[in-house]
């Protein structure tokens, strides 16, 4: 039994952001640091304010219409990419509270089976998620720059608008080409912010759901201080509440407009596909393109399905609990634990989109149907 302990060391929910809060830390929003403030209110301006107009400004300056399509989908990821980083950082205290709420919850699961459990299922999982994000913005930095660097004469990154003639002198073309650059990577370093938060605390909060299952089920076993751990079960199912309500307020607005970016990029990029693109290589740079907007939901859609699935399975846990023989005092209670747990847990974007496999599902359903619809006008 002591050997099963050792390798079950406490649960530090907190570890699992550390990669997280070092994202906000090189934003100048988090952390105190010199010039902190000068670098928050640079950022601001040069890459969430300017970086996505200067691109819009240049969209519309486009003469075809097959350039427009070309140049849509980065100029809408580069405008939603800025609209999460406001809605997050307007959240960040909330956030802060969530984080708090988890280290409460922390210190509740004392048993080797829960902490075994958390390491290997849930710490895991939720650090896995946090490293994808990291090698796919690693990945879209270099090759972004990449594409720029070998191109054919001097190309910007993105056609977008300079308040000069950026062809006009090498100076003038390496000032923009190298705005383009560490803006694009900087829009990268928040688009990692904002997408990797929901998914990673979703699968920490089922984590604990299960760890509640877990403790409810051990409840009556020994009639000694049952009453206490029946109270203690229900105030972490209160916590835990509070954390989904905190998760609805936070990502209210900001997974709305994850949806909407989504769907706008996947109907862009079909179109590109169908119309535009003038070669098998072009072909296959669009169809990656579009697989990655898809699967850019499919975690936050996968463990919010799996975090309400997870509140579901708590009324079972409360009926499996030795409950029998105990007095009408402990029995009305635990009756009213459990219409409590009846209620069905979910997050919805805008109050609207459930986050969950079927918002996933519907978002391949319309590319599907657009894809189709595309086709017969081809």
């Amino acid at each position: 039994m002591e050997s099963e302990s050792n390798s079950a060391p406490f649960i530090r929910s907190d570890q699992i952001y550390r990669t997280y809060w070092l994202y906000w830390r090189l934003l100048g929003v988090e952390g105190a640091y010199p010039m902190r403030f000068l670098l928050d209110l640079m950022l601001n301006f040069f890459v969430t304010f300017w970086y996505p107009t200067h691109m819009i400004i240049g969209l519309f300056s486009e003469r075809t219409m097959k350039d427009v399509f070309k140049n849509l989908p980065f100029t809408a990821e580069s405008f939603f990419c800025s609209f999460k980083m406001i809605c997050f950082r307007l959240r960040l205290a909330e956030i802060k509270r969530i984080e708090q709420l988890l280290k409460e919850l922390d210190e509740r699961a004392v048993s080797p089976e829960e902490r075994l459990f958390f390491h290997q299922k849930t710490r895991s999982v939720a650090e896995f998620i946090s490293k994808s994000y990291v090698a796919a913005g690693i990945a879209a930095t270099v090759t972004g720059t990449a594409s720029g660097l070998f191109s054919s004469g001097r190309a910007l990154i993105y056609p977008a608008w300079f308040p000069y003639n950026v062809q006009a002198t090498a100076l003038k073309y390496w000032i923009s080409f190298g705005y383009q650059a560490t803006g694009a990577s900087l829009t990268i370093l928040q688009n990692m912010a904002n997408d990797s938060y929901p998914p990673m605390t979703f699968c920490v909060v089922a984590g604990h759901v299960r760890m509640l299952s877990m403790r409810l089920t051990r409840m009556g076993h020994h009639r000694k201080g049952a009453t206490k751990q029946l109270i203690e079960n229900i105030e972490d199912h209160r916590k835990l509440m509070q954390i989904v309500r905190l998760l609805h307020s936070t990502l209210y607005v900001s997974q709305l407009g994850q949806f909407i970016s989504s769907g706008i990029n996947i109907s862009i990029v079909l179109i590109n596909i169908l119309f535009f693109a003038e070669n098998s290589f072009a072909i296959i740079y669009y169809v990656v393109y579009f697989l990655a907007m898809v699967l850019e939901l499919f975690p936050s859609c996968y463990y919010g399905t799996l975090m309400s699935m997870e509140f579901d399975k708590l009324p079972y846990a409360i009926f499996s609990s030795s409950w029998l023989g105990m007095g009408p005092r402990y029995c009305r209670t635990l009756l009213i634990l459990m219409q409590f747990t009846l209620a069905e847990v979910g997050v919805k974007a805008g109050g609207m989109v459930g986050i969950s496999m079927n918002a996933f599902f519907a978002t391949i359903q319309m590319a599907y149907s657009f894809f189709t619809l595309a086709m017969s006008f081809r």
